[in-house]
């Protein structure tokens, strides 16, 4: 009966997929030698550890959207789900690479997406959790199918640059923001009644600096110079 292990080896951009992909070079290997695996029809379910990782002062200030103050961390740093994926594994006898699809996205209401946006370099600490079937082919030629065991998994670290380059491919010097619709209609009217060009340019008409939002007291809970109407 097939006892397969999983590793990952590396991960690379999907150039032509119609949305970001990041595709992890998987190896499976089988650790019982010379037998002929047929096919394995795989699932997994890629985590963030986020705690297997330290944070400089930048990347800390990044993350409190998703854990809060570095003070709070001890019961607010947890694993993440990231994404799930699943692959067809081609027949192979010891052991073979496939690619893993990881589909993105650069949607800021995503937390998985928070986190690699506030990671500034090193890498980002990844659990990837296996299931599936094995179609395998016994001693007497006969197909047979096992499951893969709950308990195989693989751990990885991802560079950030490896994810950087992805969203600059997708997304080059942009960023995706998600907005309800009452509020996009709020800006949208906002920025045909002032005859703004873009709606960069009416996001930096009422979004202040950073340095001035230190200066300036908060009215309303708002510190814009102008309100969206």
């Amino acid at each position: 009966m097939p006892d397969l292990d999983f590793q990952v080896e590396g991960a690379e951009a999907a150039p032509y997929a119609e949305a970001p992909l990041l595709n992890l070079k998987l190896r499976v290997v089988n650790r019982v030698a010379g037998e002929a695996i047929h096919s394995v029809m795989l699932r997994c379910q890629i985590m963030i550890e986020a705690i297997r990782r330290r944070y400089s002062e930048s990347e800390a200030a990044g993350l409190k959207d998703l854990f809060s103050e570095p003070n709070q961390w001890s019961r607010t740093l947890r694993s993440t789900l990231w994404t799930s994926s699943s692959v067809i594994v081609p027949s192979f006898t010891d052991s073979v690479i496939v690619d893993l699809p990881a589909p993105c996205t650069f949607d800021f209401n995503v937390a998985a997406t928070k986190y690699f946006a506030a990671l500034q370099s090193g890498d980002a600490p990844l659990l990837l959790l296996f299931n599936g079937t094995i179609f395998y082919m016994a001693e007497s030629g006969a197909l047979q199918v096992t499951q893969i065991p709950w308990e195989k998994e693989a751990r990885y670290r991802l560079p950030v640059r490896a994810w950087r380059e992805m969203m600059d491919i997708y997304y080059p010097n942009s960023a995706w923001l998600c907005l309800r619709r009452d509020v996009f209609e709020r800006l949208y009217r906002y920025k045909t009644h002032r005859g703004i060009p873009t709606f960069e340019q009416a996001l930096e008409r009422v979004i202040p600096d950073v340095s001035e939002e230190m200066k300036e007291p908060k009215i309303e809970g708002l510190n814009t110079k102008e309100t969206i109407h």
